[in-house]
């Protein structure tokens, strides 16, 4: 007896592990990938405005971008566009340890960002991945395979190698540097740990977050002098200047929420290597933007095994990701 043309499809399972496994891959490149070119784009006009422009603060323009990220996911809400939970001392106190790290994370973000060159500047971030790995190994249990250990080394012997070619040291824009790459892996542990509570949101992290670190931010910029100086610099008056600083408040909303995002449907550890991958294309454009990269062939090769290294870690870290979650028996959605 043949089928029944018109028959309905059996419902799945909830436990059946081949329940539309394309959609979660999908998530998980599309929010790699919207992490990686929002970084590309917001780390090429940070150093256009604090470097071509010489804008006098970097504080000031992450103050701008805590700004932005208030007013617009608070508007969103009112609007019924987004939904988190409302202010309580039980969410302030879950992000509050976040907030203090996303600080951190800023500051010396784009102070090594102003100081340094754009390609020296990515190629030390790689450091941000053995800390990363390391943090989640002692507080997430996660250990990662060999051959993503291999790519994790083969990116830090790249920076090495760069960072003795470098022509243009500058011991404090090095500290600065691997002090965010600090801050980087304990921001993307501590992030990963808060979103597996559902009620917090990826919406309701962001928001929050910027909303702890507002005032004692505001309070650093205004005793520092540093609002005073931004507010009488003389760039206001070209509109170009002024595009690029109110991009750049922009995309510093979209760089946390897609870091948030790529946290959520992979790992504190991948976030931390796509974003060190996006450096394929912002060591390049680097070396053409702010004037301040001097050439070396052996910073130059240091630079290329550091990318090469990335490009397999890539290769091998979403090639591992569907079949371990099928060994450990996680339902996909």
């Amino acid at each position: 007896m043949k089928p029944e043309k018109d028959a309905p499809e059996l419902p799945l399972e909830d436990g059946d592990l081949q329940a539309r496994p394309a959609p979660l891959f999908l998530r998980k490149i599309l929010s790699a990938l919207a992490y990686a070119v929002a970084s590309v784009v917001l780390m090429t006009i940070n150093k256009t405005v604090l470097s071509s422009y010489k804008f006098p603060s970097f504080e000031v323009l992450g103050f701008g971008q805590i700004v932005i990220t208030i007013v617009v996911l608070s508007t969103a809400k009112a609007s019924s566009l987004v939904t988190y939970p409302d202010m309580s001392l039980e969410v302030v106190n879950k992000v509050l340890p976040l907030a203090f790290i996303f600080v951190g994370n800023l500051f010396f973000g784009l102070g090594g960002t102003k100081k340094l060159s754009l390609p020296m500047f990515t190629v030390l971030r790689r450091f941000s991945i053995l800390f990363t790995m390391i943090a989640e190994y002692w507080f997430l249990k996660s250990k990662p395979s060999l051959r993503v250990q291999l790519s994790v080394y083969g990116m830090i012997l790249g920076s090495l190698i760069a960072a003795l070619g470098d022509l243009g040291f500058d011991l404090v824009g090095y500290i600065f540097v691997l002090m965010n790459d600090v801050f980087t892996a304990a921001n993307g542990v501590c992030m990963k740990k808060i979103l597996n509570h559902k009620e917090m949101g990826e919406y309701g992290l962001l928001f929050y977050n910027s909303l702890v670190v507002f005032i004692p931010s505001f309070l650093y910029v205004t005793v520092t002098g540093d609002l005073q100086k931004a507010y009488y610099f003389s760039g206001w008056t070209d509109l170009l200047f002024v595009l690029h600083f109110a991009t750049s408040c922009a995309m510093g909303f979209v760089i946390n929420y897609t870091i948030i995002l790529c946290t959520s449907y992979n790992s504190a550890l991948t976030t931390t290597v796509i974003g060190a991958l996006k450096n394929i294309l912002t060591v390049y454009i680097g070396m053409g933007i702010g004037g301040d990269y001097l050439f070396s062939w052996l910073n130059f090769t240091g630079l290329n095994v550091s990318v090469l290294a990335g490009l397999f870690y890539s290769y091998v870290m979403f090639a591992e990701s569907e079949p371990r979650r099928a060994r450990q028996g996680t339902p996909v959605v």
